[in-house]
């Protein structure tokens, strides 16, 4: 069992791994970026194609979480599913769940990678 589990989730990796250039083309480097930055800043999410995209959710049979896609722009965003907060002293009621990127630098991988943390719990 275990084994089987293992092997779906190396397929699922590898499908999203084999999606990322597809869906990226030129910005295919960032997109794997993109993806390496969700990986480290919570290593439980599991890869898997979602709608066509890369989607991480904490395990096969859970709702995805995250996702990354690329249409006009870099799109990096949050299901419904994920952990979604309203600042305490928001004054509307407006909950951030997806953001375009032009491209990643240090800081927006930051800032990635704090949204995934919270995203997940």
């Amino acid at each position: 069992m275990a084994a089987r589990k293992a092997d779906k989730d190396a397929e699922n990796l590898t499908a999203v791994l084999e999606k990322i250039p597809q869906m990226f083309g030129a910005d295919a480097a960032v997109g794997r970026r993109m993806h390496d930055v969700i990986m480290a800043a919570a290593p439980a999410l599991k890869p898997r194609l979602w709608y066509g995209m890369p989607g991480y959710a904490l395990g096969r049979g859970k709702p995805v979480l995250v996702f990354i896609r690329k249409d006009d722009y870099l799109t990096f965003g949050l299901t419904e599913k994920a952990n979604l907060l309203i600042g305490e002293d928001a004054p509307h009621q407006l909950i951030a769940n997806a953001w375009f990127l032009t491209g990643l630098d240090t800081a927006t991988e930051a800032r990635m990678a704090e949204i995934v943390r919270g995203a997940v719990g």
